[in-house]
């Protein structure tokens, strides 16, 4: 259970921001917000009176550009750094974890028993893992709002807004050859373009044993005191050469102390803090439920299927550890709203707000803002559950049946015109999508009919038996059978045959007899509409009417309130600080020494057992290398893998976690007992060094 404490949240930076209920309240958001580390700002507006005011820092705008350029995003999901000119980055064992999931076989199960290439040549090449490092940010408010003709119907500005949009990241990527994305910033306020530097070619050199990185497993998950060496290198290449950086963190080999200020830079993937209250009680009340009863299904089924043999749990483990984070993520979330004194303080905020709002003649019109999102709440919820099961893809839990679903809307999508796409199938994605599509990583055939069996029970339970669609869904079939049969039959796993298809367009769709692309043929158009209805009856009038409510709170506030995370570059700040909890004080860190203490409080069994190698290392390490520890910074899922740096600039820790109390920051933003957590720069020298003698990796760290 997560108690979320008031006077917290009465100080927190998002609680002033949106109380404010005059110009002279507006004023004193500032003085207030010092008293919290919150924020994920954004690198081309860094909070510089904060940082100025509270801890005597302003950073120059190169340090920001270094610390931006030597910051990793992983498409998979995820964030990372570069350590070394040589291209070395390091990341979190569980952001790597897809990756080494896909390159290890029966014989050679590196997430379990873990990977360490001595040499260059034996740095192994993943299957389909991009890494982006931001280049440049450019404001791009005025095209995107401009496209939008006054008076245009809903459905007229959702396609107006889309098309300019893809224009932009396609002339973009034509000019620069960087991949581009248009981000939507404060729900539809301002829009900015991204450009990325792209690496497709990158190798694993490193990655300890999961019961160390995940040391606790399920049990400590979001709790602290942790004990945790969550890490994995990789290395980009180019031109089948290491590549060359001239923006990398230098490792630091002091680390951290207790007080001392420290930077987040990652890639936060979404908050909701500027979310509604009607918003947030739909989250509360229909999103997080409906999430929490298919993930405990397919937690049970996973768990099932992975004890019938060591071989079974291999394939299931990387689903599986997703599948157990995300439950105990979301029951924490769904905890925090279901605290009545969590939406009593945002019904208050947004009270104030309105009423600040009806006073200001300039932002009059945002006063019905409000109704407008409830009523695009009302149809959302109308298709939701359908939407979930047919567009999301719940009913079709299958790898290959994604793959199936991919090739027949790109063959539809990429014989339009580039502006009139879904947006995934835009010009300037295009190149990732088919990585992911011709991606060679395994598919198992046993574990991919048990997850799409499941599934279509599932659905055949919530649409009923009757359902048309369900019946011709199953075609005769109970959905084992179904399952058994689609995946048998279905030759989607040949990368060759996804090729020909690809290639040969609608037209080789169309005539295709793939059972699985049969399958997807029948189910888009129910799909299609279903996403047609959402774009826009529910997030076109939810764009505009949170622009207005955007647009009042600049007139106030400008820039200085932070947007909700968007899976891109964000500088977050905070101090090294433990906490009070059920009436003890929390130290800021661990140490290596507690990490053998719980081992052997716990008998040295799972999920508390340690690597062999640990075990025979013990005598060789500082046994009072800090190892954990945890601070103040605004973090959220995404950040995993983000970077921890000193004022110099240094890498001081990796984030790898928050605790209990953090769950709730999806939502609101609380740092008297919430803390991020990371990984200790001295601690992963220690064990690079004394346990899995990787001697050359430290020093390409310089340590």
């Amino acid at each position: 259970m997560i108690r979320i404490d008031m006077q917290c949240i009465w100080f927190s930076g998002l609680a002033r921001i949106v109380i404010t209920a005059s110009a002279l309240l507006a004023s004193e958001v500032f003085a207030d917000r010092v008293l919290a580390d919150e924020g994920m700002w954004l690198f081309n507006d860094p909070p510089r009176k904060t940082l100025e005011a509270k801890y005597g820092f302003n950073p120059t705008d190169q340090w920001l550009e270094h610390l931006q350029r030597a910051s990793v995003r992983f498409n998979s999901g995820g964030s990372g750094s570069f350590v070394s000119s040589d291209g070395l980055v390091i990341t979190n064992h569980h952001v790597g974890a897809d990756a080494i999931h896909k390159l290890s076989t029966k014989d050679t199960d590196y997430l379990k028993n873990g990977f360490y290439a001595k040499t260059r040549a034996e740095e192994i090449r993943c299957m389909d893992l991009e890494l982006n490092v931001l280049d440049s940010i450019e404001d791009i408010t005025a095209r995107v709002s401009a496209a939008v003709k006054p008076g245009s119907s809903v459905s007229d500005a959702f396609r107006a807004r889309r098309a300019v949009m893809s224009t932009i990241e396609k002339d973009s990527l034509k000019k620069t050859g960087l991949r581009s994305d248009v981000v939507t910033l404060y729900q539809g306020a301002l829009y900015h373009l991204y450009r990325y530097k792209k690496y497709t070619d990158v190798r694993l050199v490193f990655a300890p044993e999961q019961a160390i990185a995940f040391f606790g497993g399920d049990v400590d998950n979001f709790e602290y005191p942790r004990y945790d060496l969550d890490i994995s290198f990789f290395r980009v290449y180019e031109n089948d050469r290491p590549a060359k950086m001239s923006n990398y963190l230098k490792w630091s080999s002091s680390g951290v102390s207790e007080g001392d200020l420290v930077f987040v830079s990652g890639h936060p993937a979404h908050t909701d803090r500027m979310d509604t209250v009607a918003a947030l009680e739909f989250i509360r009340d229909r999103a997080l439920p409906l999430r929490m009863r298919d993930i405990f299904r397919r937690e049970v089924l996973l768990t099932t299927f992975g004890q019938r043999s060591p071989e079974n749990m291999r394939r299931a483990q990387d689903d599986l550890f997703g599948i157990q984070n995300s439950r105990k993520a979301l029951l924490g979330r769904l905890a925090g709203l279901q605290d009545p004194a969590v939406i009593s303080r945002k019904r208050v905020e947004e009270e104030n707000l309105r009423r600040t709002v009806a006073r200001r003649p300039a932002s009059a019109k945002a006063t019905p803002a409000w109704d407008q999102i409830a009523a695009s709440l009302r149809v959302w919820g109308e298709i939701y559950d359908d939407y979930q099961l047919l567009e999301r893809g719940a009913a079709f839990n299958s790898r290959l049946f994604q793959l199936a679903r991919t090739l027949v809307r790109m063959a539809e999508e990429t014989a339009k015109p580039n502006a009139k796409r879904l947006r995934e199938f835009r010009d300037s994605n295009l190149e990732s999508l088919r990585q992911q599509l011709f991606s060679k990583a395994p598919i198992y055939d046993d574990l991919e009919t048990v997850k799409l069996a499941d599934s279509l029970s599932m659905y055949e339970a919530a649409a009923g038996a009757e359902n048309e669609l369900v019946r011709r869904v199953l075609a005769g079939d109970s959905p084992h059978a179904r399952a058994a049969r689609l995946v048998r039959e279905t030759k989607l796993d040949d990368v060759a045959v996804r090729k020909q298809l690809a290639e040969g367009g609608l037209k080789a769709i169309l005539a295709s007899t793939d059972p699985m692309i049969q399958l997807a043929l029948m189910v888009d158009p129910p799909a299609r509409r279903l996403r047609t209805i959402r774009e826009e009856r529910v997030l076109e009038p939810q764009r505009r009417a949170y622009a207005k409510i955007a647009d009042a709170r600049f007139a106030m506030l400008g820039t200085s309130a932070y947007p909700d995370a968007t899976f891109t570059l964000r500088l977050a700040f905070g101090v090294v600080e433990g906490y009070r909890e059920h009436g003890r004080q929390i130290p800021p860190w661990t140490t290596i020494g507690g990490l053998y203490e719980r081992a052997a409080e716990h008998h040295n069994k799972k999920p508390f057992q340690l690597p062999h190698g640990w075990a025979r290392a013990k005598d060789r390490l500082d046994l009072n290398t800090p190892m954990n520890f945890v601070f103040t910074a605004d973090i959220i899922g995404g950040n995993s893998g983000s970077p921890v740096v000193n004022r110099g600039g240094e890498q001081v820790g990796i984030v790898f976690d928050g605790n209990l109390q953090s769950l709730v920051w999806n939502f609101i933003f609380t740092s008297k007992q919430g803390r991020a957590t990371a990984v200790d720069s001295r601690a992963i020298v220690e064990a690079l060094r004394q346990v899995y003698h990787a001697d050359a990796l430290a020093d390409e760290l310089g340590r």
